[in-house]
């Protein structure tokens, strides 16, 4: 909070203007009680030669008012004189300092300086609260973006991790081997995408051309449920291949199909799939798409929809992305 909250406002001034001078019975003793609060003797030199050698061109209203409008304008560095000159009017108590006639009064000025001053306290206080309040969300929302930031750049690095196990597997000519991996990799793909696998994958072991991978599973995106199969084959797939994952999206119920293959489909197997697709939804994936997708910051449920999306509309079972 800025110390522009501790300057004196025009009524609290004119109220310790007419206060501080019923404190004091003479015009020296304004001097003094300035000076005691710490005020510094430039704010005072003037006014004091002035009441020792023509102390009637002055009285002590006109001194009270020019060292509080003083002591205003010096902003900042007269924060502490300021402070301690309101202490010293609201801890005031020996009113028989006063002249006599001046002490009803002076008593209740002084309870008017301690109420307002009070009053002010407790705006600062609900204004600390609030800024305290706001720096408290301020800090929050800091440290939630910090958090997002973390993730994002956690998810980037996760990907160049799955994309680098994946390029890897191109290499790798144990074929078992590779199935165990890559049953991880997809995985781990669709755990940080925030997708339900429902059923583990499974490696079913299944041989054919010297190099086959089978990957069954299934996972739930956007409230469907999808039966997935991959399959590491040397040559694109034919209707033979995809027909066993087309059988076992027809012996279950509201189910769709994604297949994933590493060589591509033959023009056969894509038009025996179009013929089933006002039966039950299918979308082919070829490894070079997850690849891509590692490589971007797409989400695999994005491009899943938009496959979705050319199935349904157009019957587009592969196009580039």
């Amino acid at each position: 909070m800025g110390s522009q909250s501790f300057h004196f406002s025009p009524d609290f001034l004119s109220l310790l203007v007419d206060t501080i001078p019923k404190l004091c019975k003479s015009k020296r003793d304004v001097i003094i009680f300035f000076s005691s609060a710490g005020v510094r003797k430039s704010f005072l030199a003037d006014l004091d030669s002035k009441v020792q050698n023509d102390a009637s061109s002055i009285n002590k209203y006109t001194i009270a008012r020019t060292v509080l409008i003083r002591l205003n304008e010096a902003g900042d560095t007269a924060l502490g004189e300021r402070r301690e000159v309101v202490k010293r009017v609201v801890e005031f108590e020996d009113f028989s300092r006063c002249w006599s006639n001046d002490q009803i009064e002076a008593m209740g000025l002084v309870a008017k300086v301690r109420e307002l001053r009070n009053v002010k306290d407790s705006l600062t206080r609900i204004q600390q609260g609030h800024e305290s309040q706001l720096e408290e969300q301020r800090k929050k929302r800091e440290a939630e973006e910090n958090s997002r930031l973390q993730g994002i750049e956690q998810k980037r690095q996760n990907r160049n991790n799955l994309k680098t196990e994946l390029i890897a597997l191109y290499q790798e000519t144990n074929v078992h081997q590779r199935g165990k991996q890559l049953e991880s990799v997809l995985n781990r793909l669709f755990e940080s995408e925030g997708i339900l696998v429902r059923e583990s994958f499974t490696i079913n072991g299944e041989n054919n051309e010297g190099i086959i991978q089978q990957i069954d599973g299934a996972v739930e995106v956007n409230s469907y449920l999808y039966l997935v199969e991959m399959k590491w084959w040397k040559y694109p797939l034919g209707p033979g291949d995809v027909a066993p994952h087309m059988i076992r999206l027809f012996s279950r119920s509201d189910v769709r199909g994604i297949f994933i293959s590493a060589s591509g489909y033959t023009d056969a197997a894509t038009i025996e799939i179009k013929k089933a697709l006002n039966q039950r939804i299918m979308v082919l994936f070829t490894l070079k798409e997850l690849l891509l997708l590692l490589e971007n910051e797409n989400s695999f449920e994005s491009l899943l929809k938009s496959k979705v999306e050319a199935v349904q509309l157009e019957g587009k079972l592969l196009y580039d992305i």
